[in-house]
């Protein structure tokens, strides 16, 4: 679709929007030692995908029951399945 605006069904360009407006905040909040964050540290002794994958499923079912249809889990499973693709396209670089 060159030059052309994409027609989402499902509002996937607002929502993708979203999500970058999410993450963006996520890296004002996270707790860190200068620029190297706890995550930093959990993905460099091998446990990224097993910490994404059980992130995943904490606020999979977590939706719905803590603080009702909180969007902001949805958000978490999102970014959490971003960093592990991220992880899984550096491990096949």
């Amino acid at each position: 679709m060159s030059g052309m605006e994409m027609k989402y069904k499902f509002n996937e360009g607002e929502t993708i929007k979203q999500i970058q407006r999410y993450v963006d905040k996520t890296y004002e909040k996270h707790y860190a030692y200068g620029d190297y964050q706890a995550t930093d540290v959990i993905f460099d002794n091998g446990h990224g995908e097993g910490f994404c994958i059980g992130n995943i499923i904490k606020y999979a079912m977590r939706y719905g029951k803590k603080n009702g249809h909180n969007q902001a889990d949805l958000l978490k499973i999102i970014h959490y399945a971003i960093m592990a693709i991220h992880l899984k396209d550096i491990q096949d670089d």
